[in-house]
């Protein structure tokens, strides 16, 4: 998904204007006739050279022996060659020689016989092509970013943009990906958008842009997404979903799955939605190509049923995870066969079938090797059953089972294991064993924090051992993991997330329970904000945050103010109407009391404030 686009390659002609120019010059020439929706956008099928530039170099000239001979002397004189003619056929065949390499091994030992004929300048593209080869194969971007590196510098002469050092800016960017240097990554490649975006402007042909564009938006999406700054990657896999819809027929494969990744780049931000859309689309136009029983298509019918569980229409996800199931089984492809039963016995939990999930479970358990991680995972779908049916001895066992193999493949899995330690965490908190849930996310924690590209998953544990921590009444311990929560989510999925909303809910109660209602006030203000935009003002967690808010208010004494939010809480309970009779009783309730306060005829409210629980679904899922 990430490499860069070294087929392009295949769209450069070079000339050799003179002797003393640089051995290729800078001008693509797109093969129009390469335009077939069938193939990739950036495969060696969709863009070719032109029929009579065979490749990336361009021979200055055809050397012959004078054909004319005398027919009567036995000996053949060989025609006089100048030194300046031996020289100019001596670079003609190491061009050719680099040329017909295929392997990067070939291509390497080609490069460096023509490095002592030719100067650096004249081996811009050249290096620039046994760069984008070194970064396919993405063994060694240590020496990637060595010819990235010389291809620009060779390249980016008069500061004039072009499409070759755009490719270079490009192939810099994604070297320094492969080597954890995000910053530096992100540099070259907003450099390589804006150097595309002037070739744009100065009317260079958007044909020959487009697929160099989409290799860079996709490559921004990856190191953003690394960053932990998703929200931004989605506004990058977005353009490249737009380029492509440019490129290809409406009804390419290639499209479906440009809708897909979107649809699970959606689904990483909660935000299931707008991801049903996206996936329904892929799965139309592979279903429409590639018929029923792809691949693809079962593909698509499992995420889809990831993005019905978080809409909490349970039946939808399991209906289309026994599609999905039907065509990986015919397909034979066990390992994601068995992954999906366990996802399959997950919807069974959600609907309360208890029973169905445990046989599920147990079919499954026998065909997973002893110390596998997806006999981990068997386990802890075993013990959210067991614990949802107060087995809680059982259950216990289970996630034990389950730590004791995963154990074992921190170092191996990080990222897999810590998702495994915070699911196992949630269930024990349902069994009310707060501190081993804390220890298990602390270790989750641990494992994180070493991933740089983890930041999103790193901010989301430290919120929940914040909130557990203020639900077991270690509140100052609390606010550490609260803040730093805080601000990597607001890195992560912008400032305005509803998830944001609850870390600074529950910040608000802890700055309340430690006597600080000044700060509290603020925590709760910035909460309601968020919660009012992304949820509505009338949510039911909206109207909480409002209700803490007045809280904060009441303690420090602005009477108006907390009756002036008071009512606010009251309107929203309202306007739900029968079913929330209970609390607006209890709102009523409340501003009466204030009101008496502000009168100085009633002492104390006893009214307590509420942390939030962080949401385990978006919030279209849930009531309003």
């Amino acid at each position: 998904m990430r490499k860069s686009p070294i087929s392009l390659f295949s769209h450069l002609t070079h000339q050799r204007l003179k002797s003393s120019a640089p051995l290729l010059s800078r001008n693509y020439v797109s093969d129009r006739a390469a335009s077939s929706s069938s193939s990739p956008l950036v495969s060696p099928t969709r863009f070719r050279p032109c029929t009579e530039t065979h490749g990336i170099f361009f021979k200055s000239s055809q050397f012959q022996a004078n054909p004319s001979r005398n027919m009567n002397t036995l000996v053949e004189r060989s025609p006089q060659v100048s030194s300046r003619q031996r020289k100019s056929m001596e670079k003609s065949e190491l061009e050719e020689a680099f040329e017909s390499a295929k392997t990067s091994e070939e291509m390497l030992k080609a490069f460096k016989n023509m490095e002592s004929a030719f100067d650096e300048r004249e081996l811009g593209l050249a290096s620039l092509k046994v760069g984008l080869k070194l970064d396919q194969e993405g063994e060694d971007p240590e020496k990637t970013l060595s010819f990235a590196t010389r291809a620009l510098k060779a390249l980016d002469r008069d500061d004039k943009p072009s499409l070759p050092v755009a490719m270079a800016l490009q192939l810099l960017g994604s070297a320094n990906y492969s080597l954890k240097r995000f910053s530096g990554s992100l540099g070259y490649l907003n450099m390589a958008n804006r150097a595309l975006g002037r070739l744009e402007e100065e009317g260079f042909d958007v044909r020959d842009i487009r697929p160099v564009l989409h290799a860079v938006q996709l490559e921004l999406a990856n190191v953003k997404t690394a960053m932990g700054r998703r929200e931004e990657a989605l506004g990058n896999l977005r353009k490249c979903l737009e380029i492509k819809e440019l490129m290809l027929e409406k009804d390419s494969t290639e499209l479906g799955k440009a809708n897909r990744d979107l649809a699970e780049a959606y689904v990483a931000l909660l935000n299931f939605k707008d991801a049903l859309g996206f996936c329904t689309k892929a799965l139309d136009i592979h279903r429409q190509q590639l018929g029923q029983n792809s691949v693809e298509v079962a593909h698509d019918r499992r995420l889809l049923a990831v993005i019905y569980t978080g809409l909490e229409e349970h039946e939808k996800a399991l209906g289309q995870n026994e599609l999905s199931q039907r065509v990986l089984k015919n397909w034979g492809l066990n390992s994601d066969l068995l992954r999906a039963e366990i996802d399959a016995a997950n919807m069974q939990i959600a609907l309360g079938k208890f029973d169905e999930a445990i046989d599920t479970l147990k079919r499954v358990v026998q065909q997973t090797d002893k110390e596998s991680e997806t006999r981990a995972l068997v386990f802890i779908s075993m013990g959210k059953a067991l614990c949802n049916q107060e087995k809680f001895a059982d259950a216990k066992r289970c996630l034990e089972i389950s730590c004791g193999i995963l154990d074992k493949k921190e170092t191996v899995s990080p990222v897999d294991v810590a998702e495994a330690y915070s699911e196992i965490s949630m269930q024990y908190e349902s069994m009310n064993e707060f501190e081993t849930a804390i220890s298990l996310l602390k270790r989750t924690l641990a494992l994180l924090e070493k991933l740089p590209q983890e930041q999103h998953s790193e901010g989301s544990v430290s919120a929940r051992i914040g909130w557990l921590l203020l639900l077991t009444g270690k509140v100052s311990q609390a606010v550490p993991y609260l803040e730093s929560a805080a601000e990597r989510l607001k890195e992560s999925f912008g400032p305005k997330h509803f998830g944001v909303g609850y870390i600074y809910n529950n910040l608000g109660a802890a700055y309340l329970e430690l006597d600080r209602p000044q700060s509290a006030a603020q925590m709760f203000a910035v909460a309601k904000d968020i919660m009012d935009f992304s949820l509505g003002p009338h949510h039911a967690d909206s109207i909480e945050s409002c209700q803490n808010l007045s809280k904060a208010y009441d303690a420090m004494k602005s009477y108006a103010l907390a009756i002036q939010f008071q009512q606010q809480v009251v309107d929203a309970w309202d306007s739900h109407g029968p079913s929330a009779q209970d609390e607006l009783k209890e709102a009523h309730r409340v501003l009466e009391q204030l009101k008496k306060k502000a009168r100085g005829t009633f002492a104390n409210d006893e009214h307590a404030t509420k942390a939030l629980p962080l949401p385990q679904t978006h919030p279209s899922a849930r009531s309003s």
